[in-house]
């Protein structure tokens, strides 16, 4: 970042009178809401010309690089302000648990909507258009499970075996898959799919890919000539 794009930037943001600014941290893969922090100038041109996060303890009254003596650090995706510049937003891959008491997610305590109200937004979201919605929550369930290791999860066990066993899954979910489907069972065909699914999202996040990734691969080979591998 240049001198001029730095003062352009800091004149572009709303610094309260401690000279803060709040900063979401979003989990650039699963899109949960990791943690709400402050950042300073300081703690700003730092995540920039670094490449993660850091920010200003009003507690402690100093600067903190997350992750430093944790190991649970954050590499910064991308970074942006709002309309009004007054709170940042910072996508970030997340290394291990982001909140200090263990959790994926700093904000893990639900608040019971009134009577009534949660079983409406259940089925409005049940009854929604987004047929693949599901995959989005298995994301993010898939993330938790990567950040925090729950004892005896199998997603735990998977993670913890590393990318050589979870390659060894997606290889024998694939060759049930063909089996299936060798059998036209398709009660069968739709248990293995699924389990082909599910470990090929455990990958994904062994990896680092966002699924949001697949999904602009696949948009943009929509309407382009397929290419004949055929020799």
């Amino acid at each position: 970042m240049t001198a001029n794009n730095k003062n352009e930037l800091k004149a572009a943001i709303k610094w309260s009178g401690d000279g803060l600014v709040p900063a979401i941290v979003q989990d650039a893969q699963s899109k949960e809401v990791l943690m709400l922090a402050y950042m300073n100038e300081e703690s700003l041109e730092r995540s920039i010309a670094s490449g993660s996060t850091w920010f200003w303890s009003r507690s402690r009254g100093e600067l903190w690089n997350k992750g430093a003596t944790s190991g649970h650090t954050q590499r910064i995706v991308s970074m942006s302000y709002d309309c009004d510049g007054d709170t940042l937003l910072v996508r970030v891959e997340q290394q291990g648990p982001a909140c200090h008491t263990g959790r994926y997610s700093c904000f893990y305590n639900a608040i019971e909507l009134e009577s009534g109200a949660e079983e409406q937004a259940r089925e409005e979201e049940e009854g929604s258009s987004d047929r693949f919605g599901i995959l989005g929550k298995l994301e993010t369930i898939i993330a938790q499970r990567h950040a925090e290791r729950p004892a005896g999860a199998y997603t735990t066990y998977l993670f913890d075996k590393g990318v050589d066993k979870i390659l060894k899954k997606v290889g024998e979910e694939s060759a049930e898959v063909i089996i299936a489907a060798k059998n036209q069972d398709n009660d069968e065909l739709r248990s293995e799919a699924s389990d082909l699914l599910f470990h090929l999202m455990v990958l994904l996040r062994d990896r680092g890919l966002p699924l949001d990734d697949i999904m602009s691969e696949l948009k943009g080979r929509h309407g382009k000539p397929t290419t004949n591998k055929m020799r």
